[in-house]
Parts: structure tokens; sequence; C-alpha cells
């Protein structure tokens, strides 16, 4: 496991609970728009946290918090995962992983390990515009693969969107709205221009809020609750 950074105490990162957040470093996938590009292209200019240090904290503050957030980067590419989230279970703590899902086989074998208590999983775009948002090639069937385990687990979980204009148009909304019908949660996230992995997508001017708030409602012909977060 390689964690660059985390946060000790977070009430809003896992739902209903009181979370550290642990960072991975490493992602599969390049998205344009995402503004942790350091953990993405040069997590090694980033501390590595010795995870010995971090179960020294955890089981010293066990009685402050509920669980652990692992996210990224990608946390699906880590080498030792499902013993890392072994260990915290053993600390009595729920895990809530944040997967972009192009990893099926990782979630599989986790979720079958019984590991997880928590997935939010990002849906990047429509299946056709899916290499344009994840800035490499896609095999879409491994996102459909994801989205089934995680409808079909029995655990808590939510999908996020990430709304970028030129990426993600209202149409595509509702496509993906469909292809995640019945799931617990569906988040639009308003898209921010700082600090993002491609410098043009800096210029570029969010969806204005009254639009992220009629996608959302029309998500919800597929979705019983639908989010959106950022506004």
């Amino acid at each position: 496991m390689q964690i660059r950074g985390w946060v000790r105490t977070s009430l809003i990162d896992y739902p209903g609970k009181i979370a550290a957040v642990l960072f991975t470093s490493g992602c599969n996938f390049r998205c344009p728009y995402c503004q942790n590009s350091e953990l993405v292209l040069h997590p090694e200019g980033l501390p590595e946290i010795d995870p010995a240090e971090i179960f020294q904290l955890l089981t010293r503050r066990q009685a402050l918090i509920d669980g652990v957030v692992i996210t990224g980067g990608e946390p699906t590419l880590q080498n030792g995962l499902d013993d890392f989230m072994r260990k915290l279970k053993e600390l009595g703590l729920a895990i809530k992983l944040d997967t972009n899902g192009y990893r099926p086989q990782v979630i599989r074998d986790l979720l079958e390990r019984g590991l997880l208590d928590y997935v939010a999983m990002d849906v990047k775009a429509s299946l056709a515009k899916y290499p344009l948002a994840a800035g490499v090639p896609v095999e879409g069937q491994r996102i459909e693969e994801s989205v089934r385990l995680i409808l079909s687990s029995g655990i808590d979980h939510e999908f996020r969107t990430t709304v970028v204009p030129g990426i993600v148009a209202p149409e595509d909304v509702e496509e993906m709205a469909r292809l995640i019908a019945g799931a617990g949660k569906y988040v639009l996230q308003q898209f921010r221009p700082q600090g993002t992995l491609v410098p043009r997508f800096r210029e570029m001017a969010p969806y204005p809020a009254q639009m992220l708030l009629e996608m959302a409602q029309a998500a919800e012909r597929w979705i019983g609750k639908v989010e959106v977060r950022g506004l």
C-alpha cells in the first residue's frame, strides 16, 4: 500500500460516520479535469506515509472514529489492499472505498471477502464518451460490470458524476442514470476549474446551478435519491 496523504478526522467523506481518509497514489485514468493530479502523475513527489503509523493512530483513536475512507488516485491498483482492509476490520472500523470502477475483479474480491461497507463509484460519462472523460481508452464492459456488482452487493453505495461541460451533457446524465437504475444514491458534482490536470480546463466555466438541478430532476426517473453537490 502506497499512501501519500491522509485526513485524520472527517465528518463529510463517509455518510453518517466520523472517518479517517487515506489517499493512495497512482491511477489508471487521466481525467483532464482531475484535481488530484499530483497523486496521479507525480506521487513520488509526495511524502509516503508508513501504514504502521496509520494503524498506530487508528488504534489509539478507536473510540473517536467509526470508519476509514480509502480514496486516491485509484485504490484498486494497490498491492495488499485486501490485507490492509482486513486489518482495519480487525479494529472494528467500517470501510468506504472510492473507486473509478475500472477493476471490477478487485471490487468483486473485496465484496466476497466482506471487506467493504460502502462503495462510492465515479461514473465519468456516458459509455460513448468515457475515453474523453477518462483520458485513456476504456472498455465499457468493465464499467458496466462494476455497476452490476455494486447494485447487487446489498451494501450502502453511491454513484457520482462530475458534470463537466463538453464531456457531460444533460442527455448523458439521463443515460448514466439508466445505467445505474435502482442505485441507492446518485450524486451530481459541480465541476471546479481550479488545478485541473489539463490546463485548458482551468479556463472552463461550470454549468449554471439551475442546469445541474434540472439534470438531477431528470435522473430521478430512474433513481430515487439524487443529490447535487458543490453549488
